[in-house]
């Protein structure tokens, strides 16, 4: 294997670890918002968690696909995830934690593309930028509710 291969490997995990922490906290702040805007966010967290979720497997098949075996535990994959948000006892708090996150997983997805584009792997290319363009679409969706 290349080291440009091993590379967009390495990413990919990255990312669909990222993915499930994000899943876990969305899901998390789900069950647990309150306040004026409950409804709504509670719908929208809803949203997004499923969106999460129905896109792990995307990205670990994807994994298995280039040859190298996915996380299969939550611990492995939160071990993979990096720091976690700071807790967030507002609904507010909630939003701007998980812009802070949508943020940085954009970031990461960008060096994704990136990575899988020198490995010549078109397919994880095409699948990461669909996963950017629904993150930065949370962004700016999460972003316009705070002004």
């Amino acid at each position: 294997m290349t080291n440009a291969a091993q590379a967009n490997i390495e990413s990919l995990t990255g990312i669909l670890a990222r993915t499930f922490r994000l899943y876990i906290q969305t899901h998390g702040y789900h069950w647990n918002v309150e306040g004026p805007q409950f409804v709504q966010l509670h719908q929208t967290f809803e949203e997004q968690y499923q969106e999460l979720w129905n896109s792990l497997d995307d990205i670990a098949e994807r994994i298995r696909a280039l040859g190298a075996y996915a996380p299969g535990s939550a611990t492995a994959l939160i071990n993979l995830a990096g720091d976690e948000a700071s807790p967030a006892s507002t609904a507010e708090q909630m939003v701007d934690n998980l812009i802070a996150v949508h943020f940085d997983l954009a970031a990461k997805l960008r060096d994704a593309i990136v990575l899988a584009q020198n490995a010549e792997d078109e397919p994880s290319a095409g699948m990461l930028a669909d996963r950017l363009e629904w993150h930065e679409k949370q962004l700016w969706m999460m972003q316009a509710s705070r002004k």
